[in-house]
């Protein structure tokens, strides 16, 4: 649907919400190498092509052996099951944002530089900061070799995980951080604002001026690698990430679903508004609609520095939070709608199952299959025109509560 409702989608830096499914058996975690010894050895012509010191390289896979933990997380991540409203009460509450209000005074001569030199406000970056290791307070707790060498002879996404690998101790050789400091999650996110050793390469900054990029020790180097990364996806200087609007009485979601984007001014002669009643300050920016619990829930038009937020993690749900923390710390309230009570998320069992009353129903669904495609949304959309009930395509764990009923 081209009216966004917000289920979290996979993270694709972090691989934090992949399912491996029938391909990855329990055979598949075992290493695909006779030994670890052996896998190093292999990898060590591979590493000095890409400018490997051999002293960066011993340093680096001392110690090292298989991680049979790093790749059992591959194969235990749970499908997502929490509502966009679960995952941002989560995240942004109101200790995040009064401790990023806080670290906003105490980083304020560095934050101010970086928006100078990249236009990314203050508030965005420390959103993403908060949300990506509280500030700091968690960057994960890997060695980030001995992890990304785990996946890599393991066979889990061994080509993509062999590139971070390589780069990642290109890094070391290059003197940006020691071996033993080089830690974060177990695929391999590193540092105060958890970059990939690939994005580290392409966009973090020696922004104090030490000669080093240092993104694990120096809140300066890690804050400005943060605001070139968005930069560099084409961020919009002192424009915002989107609105919390409300909808007329009457919306035709028909018609808004046809739109898909399209400038403010054009939304606001369908008779959207922004909840805090101003006006739109750019009505040629160009914006879609999001709504992340359905009609009856908060909705956002969202703007293009949305869409750059997502490629520091691509879902809405993050970028949303993103955005609602950044606001907060600058002083903002709470969504002015309520989200609706009593909803959940749906397993892919529970999927299955409203598909299944809806075809009971009459509505064509093709297979029950646990996956909402067109078919599915259009049956939904087809039961709520004929209950009377606001169009918006949504499924939830009301609408199946609804179905049941």
């Amino acid at each position: 649907m081209f009216i966004s409702h917000g289920r979290a989608v996979p993270i694709f830096r972090r691989l934090s919400a992949l399912t491996l499914g029938a391909a990855l058996s329990l055979g598949a975690i075992v290493p695909a190498f006779a030994n670890s010894a052996d896998f190093v050895r292999r990898l060590w012509p591979l590493a000095e092509a890409r400018g490997v010191s051999r002293s960066a390289f011993e340093s680096a896979f001392a110690g090292y052996n298989y991680l049979p933990k790093v790749m059992s997380l591959t194969a235990k991540q749970p499908e997502f099951s929490q509502t966009v409203q679960q995952y941002i009460d989560k995240r942004v509450t109101d200790g995040q944002a009064r401790k990023g209000q806080a670290m906003r005074q105490e980083w304020k001569q560095t934050l101010g530089g970086a928006q100078q030199r990249w236009g990314v406000q203050p508030e965005i970056v420390l959103a993403i900061w908060g949300m990506e290791t509280n500030y700091g307070g968690f960057m994960g707790g890997e060695n980030t070799v001995h992890a990304l060498a785990t996946l890599t002879e393991g066979g889990y996404r061994a080509s993509y995980f062999q590139d971070e690998l390589l780069t990642a101790l290109r890094i070391i050789t290059d003197g940006h951080v020691s071996a033993d400091n080089m830690v974060g999650s177990w695929a391999g996110a590193m540092g105060h604002t958890q970059f990939m050793p690939t994005s580290f390469m392409r966009y973090a900054v020696d922004y104090n001026g030490d000669g080093r990029k240092d993104i694990w020790n120096s809140v300066q180097d890690a804050l400005g690698s943060t605001a070139n990364y968005l930069h560099s996806f084409g961020w919009r200087p002192g424009e915002t990430w989107g609105y919390e609007v409300k909808l007329p009485n009457g919306f035709d979601f028909a018609h808004a679903r046809q739109m898909e984007r399209a400038p403010l001014s054009q939304w606001q002669a369908m008779g959207i508004q922004r909840v805090s009643g101003k006006a739109f300050p750019r009505p040629s920016d160009v914006g879609r609609l999001y709504m992340p619990a359905g009609a009856s829930g908060p909705t956002f038009l969202l703007l293009p520095n949305f869409d750059v937020i997502k490629r520091y993690n691509n879902s809405d749900s993050y970028a949303l939070a993103v955005g609602h923390l950044a606001d907060r710390i600058i002083g903002g309230g709470d969504f002015a709608t309520a989200w609706p009570a009593g909803d959940f998320a749906l397993t892919k069992a529970q999927r299955a199952e409203l598909q299944t009353l809806l075809a009971r129903a009459g509505y064509d669904v093709g297979s029950p299959d646990g996956v909402v495609g067109p078919k599915t949304r259009a049956a939904v959309l087809a039961w709520q025109k004929q209950m009377g009930v606001p169009a918006d395509g949504y499924v939830s764990g009301r609408l199946l509560q609804a179905l049941k009923r």
